[in-house]
């Protein structure tokens, strides 16, 4: 049974979400999905069985079959999930699918423990909108996870939503100021107030470090955008060479606090703690 938060969710994205999903990462997220694919390519081994909850249209999804991932694909929307595999059977890569299942982070049914070498969530982490949903999350993670399996998971800065909104908005301050108080103190939006996202959450640096601290040792805390975050688009317009060259120092800025603190996403990598070290 979902929760209505969750419900939500699902309508966004089989309603208005779908289409700015579908072209998010490569029209206004270029450095976004190349320096998560960087880091996918640098924590998950070839051949990994991976449980990706919150799939989306299947961007890393299809990068991780393409390298020999087995895949298990986990969303709350069913039209994510349709998405996803057909993305996936159109690159003739549908074998690499270990399962498909339409399902909330909280309660991943269906799905054995300890079976995964990494987990991601990418996405689900900033759709729950109470902790204690998140914590659950997380927990089912750590659950699905193999002993030192890896959990990749990622966040939206709470500040983001202040930067882009004095960028474009700059007179929404004033009428806003309630919403604005209730955002900083619950770091919760809704469609009215972000129509990008729709019912989410967006976090700090040290609450979402939090989050993890029970399950996981972390091994990472990334910036994902780093300094480049308001103006990701720009790569666009780059020769090759010029695009490479400016990942790399958006990569080694981005594992520094400040590179942490420009950034729109939090990228959290952590390793499963063993039994002994979690139960104390």
């Amino acid at each position: 049974m979902y929760s209505r938060n969750e419900l939500n969710v699902a309508q966004h994205y089989t309603q208005d979400g779908f289409e700015y999903e579908s072209v998010r990462l490569q029209e206004h997220s270029p450095v976004e999905y190349a320096m998560m694919a960087r880091y996918l390519d640098r924590w998950i081994p070839d051949q990994s069985i991976v449980i990706d909850i919150g799939v989306g249209v299947g961007h890393y999804a299809e990068l991780l079959a393409q390298r020999g991932c087995k895949l298990y694909l986990i969303d709350i929307a069913q039209k994510l999930l349709d998405t996803t595999y057909a993305r996936l059977k159109t690159a003739n890569l549908e074998q690499q699918i270990l399962g498909v299942l339409q399902a909330s982070a909280t309660q991943v049914v269906g799905i054995a423990t300890a079976i995964a070498d990494a987990v991601l969530l990418l996405g689900p982490l900033y759709h729950l909108c109470s902790l204690e949903a998140r914590q659950e999350a997380v927990r089912e993670a750590a659950r699905i996870l193999k002993p030192d399996g890896i959990l990749i998971a990622a966040g939206i800065n709470r500040l983001a939503y202040f930067r882009d909104l004095f960028r474009n908005q700059p007179e929404e301050a004033a009428i806003r100021q309630d919403f604005h108080r209730q955002l900083l103190q619950d770091g919760n939006v809704d469609p009215e107030h972000a129509p990008p996202l729709g019912y989410g959450h967006l976090t700090t640096q040290a609450e979402f470090l939090q989050l993890f601290a029970l399950e996981f040792d972390p091994m990472a805390i990334i910036g994902v955008e780093s300094f480049s975050a308001p103006f990701a688009t720009t790569i666009q317009t780059l020769a090759p060479e010029e695009v490479e060259a400016w990942m790399d120092l958006v990569e080694v800025t981005g594992q520094t606090s400040e590179g942490v603190m420009m950034s729109d996403h939090f990228l959290y990598i952590g390793q499963k703690k063993d039994e002994r070290s979690a139960s104390q």
